[in-house]
């Protein structure tokens, strides 16, 4: 049995997931998936009905892209994007939320600009401030590291990109030239394969 992955080419969650099979060197088959018009075959592996879905070459099938970066991790223990120690571990798991949040708000804020003129104001203040508050704090964290937490990059840090990614290609790129210190970390980034080859695309 190969091991498989359910996503969507422009989705942040499942580019977390993608990252990780490609800096562990993991062979996956790759099923892209419409998440408008779900498969019965999807619905079977993903009774929520979200991506990613990885059905690994036991059977193991997980969502939800954080709960399958910290099963590869611990089943694929090189490279770790993990910390061993458990308090830093802990710490990775803290901002690795943060961005996953940040994430959350840039799809809802998405969502809702594509309304248009049906958008709800009020949620479009509500995402964008979120968004609005969390960047900086990034910001400021990236001022004392070359990673969120020191000087190798973690699952953290993949999800921080990923997010970014996605806020990139759907709202543009000014928030480089806000945010120096993310937007310098950000580009460094994009020069490992496995970022570049997950580039979303609109």
């Amino acid at each position: 049995m190969s091991r498989v992955l359910y996503y969507a080419q422009r989705s942040p969650y499942a580019r977390k997931v993608r990252i990780l099979l490609a800096e562990k060197n993991l062979p996956c088959e790759m099923k892209e998936t419409d998440i408008m018009n779900k498969s019965p075959e999807f619905l079977q592996v993903s009774p929520i009905g979200k991506v990613p879905v990885l059905v690994d070459k036991d059977g193991t099938t997980l969502w939800d892209s954080t709960l399958i970066v910290e099963y590869l991790d611990e089943t694929y223990p090189e490279p770790s994007f993990y910390p061993s120690d458990r308090k830093e571990r802990l710490e990775c798991r803290k901002w690795e939320d943060l961005a996953d949040t940040l994430a959350d708000n840039i799809v809802a804020l998405w969502l809702q600009k594509r309304k248009g003129d049906r958008a709800d104001s009020g949620d479009v203040a509500k995402y964008q401030g979120a968004i609005d508050r969390l960047l900086p704090v990034l910001d400021e964290k990236l001022a004392a590291s070359s990673y969120l937490l020191g000087d190798s990059w973690t699952a953290a840090d993949v999800a921080l990109l990923s997010a970014l990614g996605y806020y990139s290609l759907r709202f543009g790129e000014d928030w480089q030239q806000q945010y120096p210190k993310l937007g310098e970390w950000f580009k460094n980034l994009h020069e490992r394969e496995s970022v570049k080859s997950t580039v979303p695309v609109g």
